[in-house]
């Protein structure tokens, strides 16, 4: 019987691994789960990354040296409300590419990406002497397809790479599911979040030489922009916890700590028209917290406590006291805080650097973007009288401004026009455009962004454009970048001070919408819909005396400073 607990190495400051497995292991679990993201290891075609952040290996030696089996989940497909699922966008923006299929195209890329990662975690696996004891193959394919050809493909190539421990495939306890996820040679797991009598006896149902085992045990959830916070309480999770041990099932808690989404990663659903939500585009906060048993700073939650009691009615667990100093003293917490501003108002494209001319629209993957912002700006010749302009194809959202003030705002799931006069001298239009997260389940992973259609005035496409885009992944050089008049949209900079480094939330409670960076690092989006209104500062981005905060405001909010607080807020 395993017990594991998903801990994503992506979402956590590197510095704060060894803490959070440390805690699982007092949890009473005995593996720890993650994906791989492709796209964050491979963020441009050839250029690999595995250092910082991306450090897998090193995450895999700590998750040892704590005792802590693993189970490795690299996809090439990922979902984890992940941007894109995890495919890089410089592979998903090629035309004519089937992804997650048989497709000669897609196999030949994903055969270059495992053959240079999978050497890196080979002498990693359990028969080496290693964490790792099982291996998935592809991700709840049966929720997307039944390309059994590819499975079988995506097995194969696991083995020839040398992975020689057991595979495995999850789904949910459908029918449709498990015939089209499973594979021949991988044993079947399921994900559910309750109910697990009923999911297993599914499972052994198609499966019946393989023991239960709910490898997404959904003890939480996650939370959409606009949307309410979702929560579970600890008391009925235990239970269905209790229940399956009880059954001497394997389980996997998804997530046991969650962490946060830093920068442009965080991912999107898509309702599609017929849902009960109605054909709309969900992306997902930053804060990837979950609900889960370790909070998003890695603090053990009430669940964490129940879930220990439960375990310890199935096994021995360690003792709470032991590690050689405390783990997460109130005194890391910087407490409240005003962040004092330092300068006016930068322009927000002023960092962007190069522009590209196109008879139409680009897209940000021809663009060469990730993530980010692209100002669109085009004539439109005159006298014309007030018709009707509208966005086709537009992901996600973008602001019209007409002689520097935003006019009006398009948005994805609100199609709406905006009534345009043009003089005789014709009207010079500016779209700013800004890219959500990519869609990481269903249908619609691998969209892409930006504008993917044309801009109409009435039922005439706006030709001549002029493209100016700025990545967003990391903080542009604002180095030479004038300030603007008034209060804006823009960059802004504030500083605060710290006698020691420590944990915070940097609320932006009465900001419109934007980004922000601490100390260069991505902290991630806010937004005022909710339900999120701070953001998580880790520790390790801290240092003692003088930080630096940049916020990119984008909806003209001149609020006051942003507040540093020792608690998360929520809407």
């Amino acid at each position: 019987m395993i017990i594991s607990g998903a801990c994503h190495y992506f979402r956590t400051h590197p510095d704060q691994w060894r803490t959070r497995l440390h805690w699982l292991r007092l949890m009473g679990l005995d593996t720890v789960e993650t994906y791989v993201p492709w796209n964050l290891h491979e963020p441009s075609r050839g250029e690999f990354r595995f250092d910082g952040i991306a450090d897998l290996e090193l995450f895999l030696r700590l998750a040892a040296e704590e005792g802590l089996g693993v189970i490795l989940r690299p996809g090439p497909y990922i979902c984890a409300e992940w941007d894109n699922g995890g495919l890089p966008s410089w592979l998903t923006g090629r035309t004519g590419l089937r992804l997650r299929t048989s497709d000669p195209g897609y196999q030949a890329e994903v055969e270059r990406w495992f053959g240079e990662l999978l050497p890196r975690v080979l002498d990693h696996l359990e028969t080496r002497g290693g964490p790792i004891t099982m291996v998935q193959v592809e991700n709840e394919y049966g929720s997307y397809g039944s390309d059994t050809t590819h499975l079988e493909w995506v097995r194969d190539l696991l083995v020839e790479q040398g992975i020689d421990v057991p595979l495995f495939t999850s789904d949910g306890p459908e029918d449709f599911m498990f015939t089209g996820g499973t594979v021949d040679g991988a044993r079947a797991t399921a994900n559910f979040g309750s109910r697990p009598a009923e999911a297993f006896a599914e499972l052994r149902r198609h499966r019946p030489d393989d023991a239960p085992f709910c490898m997404e045990w959904w003890n939480g959830w996650f939370d959409h922009w606009g949307d309410t916070r979702h929560t579970r309480d600890a008391s009925e999770a235990a239970s269905v916890l209790d229940e399956m041990l009880t059954m001497g099932a394997s389980v996997n808690l998804y997530m046991a700590h969650g962490g946060t989404s830093f920068g442009v990663t965080a991912g999107a659903n898509y309702e599609p028209p017929g849902a009960v939500a109605g054909g709309s585009f969900q992306p997902t906060v930053t804060s990837y917290d979950y609900d889960a048993p370790l909070d998003e700073r890695g603090a053990p939650t009430p669940k964490f406590h129940a879930y220990r009691e439960v375990i310890a009615r199935h096994r021995d667990v360690p003792a709470l006291e032991e590690f050689d100093e405390p783990l997460l003293p109130e005194t890391t917490l910087l407490g409240e805080g005003t962040v004092v501003p330092l300068a006016g108002v930068f322009d927000v494209l002023a960092a962007a650097g190069r522009e590209v001319t196109a008879p139409g629209p680009l897209s940000f993957e021809e663009l060469g973007l990730s993530h980010g912002l692209v100002r669109y700006r085009a004539t439109v010749r005159g006298p014309r009288t007030a018709l009707p302009l509208s966005v086709d194809g537009l992901a996600d959202r973008a602001q019209l401004v007409i002689d520097g003030r935003v006019e009006h705002v398009f948005d994805r799931n609100h199609p709406t026009t905006y009534d345009l006069e043009v003089p005789a001298s014709g009207r010079t239009i500016d779209l700013i455009v800004e890219s959500m997260g990519r869609v990481n389940y269903g249908r619609l992973v691998g969209e892409r962004k930006g504008i993917t259609g044309a801009v109409l005035h009435e039922r005439q496409e706006v030709h001549g454009w002029a493209m100016t885009p700025l990545e967003l992944g990391e903080l542009p050089d604002l180095s030479g970048v004038g300030e603007i008049a008034g209060d804006g949209a823009g960059f802004r900079t504030f500083t605060f001070s710290a006698s020691a480094p420590g944990d915070s939330y940097l609320d932006l409670s009465g900001w419109g919408k934007g980004y922000a960076w601490v100390n260069g690092f991505g902290l991630g989006r806010y937004w005022s819909v909710g339900p999120q209104l701070s953001l998580y500062v880790p520790r390790p981005v801290v240092v003692p005396g003088l930080n630096t905060v940049v916020l990119l405001e984008l909806d003209d909010v001149g609020a006051a400073a942003p507040v540093l607080r020792p608690e998360r807020v929520w809407r």
